[in-house]
């Protein structure tokens, strides 16, 4: 004897069906992950963002309430930095594709 699936029971499943990426989307969204995740593709990023030179000045970069803080070992970079605060806030924030980064404080 053959069990045979309803239409209507088939079709209900099939609704609920929806791609992996969305659902991990959701889930990260749910437990509010999404921003820590954000956080940390953009410090694995950092160098294909601001480009090699900036990075390899760069000491040491972490996130802070919103604040990215990055350690830098030249001065004059730290000054030219601090001058195009908005623009590296805007470069950071393109590439994570949403607000992650509010701040930026150059040490």
């Amino acid at each position: 004897m053959r069990y045979y699936k309803k239409k209507e029971e088939i079709d209900r499943r099939k609704a609920d069906i929806q791609p992996i990426g969305d659902s991990l989307k959701a889930l990260m969204k749910a437990y509010r992950l999404d921003g820590k995740l954000g956080e940390v593709q953009l410090v694995q990023n950092w160098e294909k963002i601001m480009g090699k030179p900036i990075a390899m000045k760069t000491q040491q970069l972490y996130f802070k309430d919103g604040k990215l803080f990055v350690r830098l070992t030249s001065a004059p970079l730290k000054h030219e930095l601090n001058m195009s605060k908005s623009k590296v806030i805007e470069l950071l924030n393109i590439e994570a594709g949403s607000e992650v980064v509010k701040d930026v404080v150059f040490l």
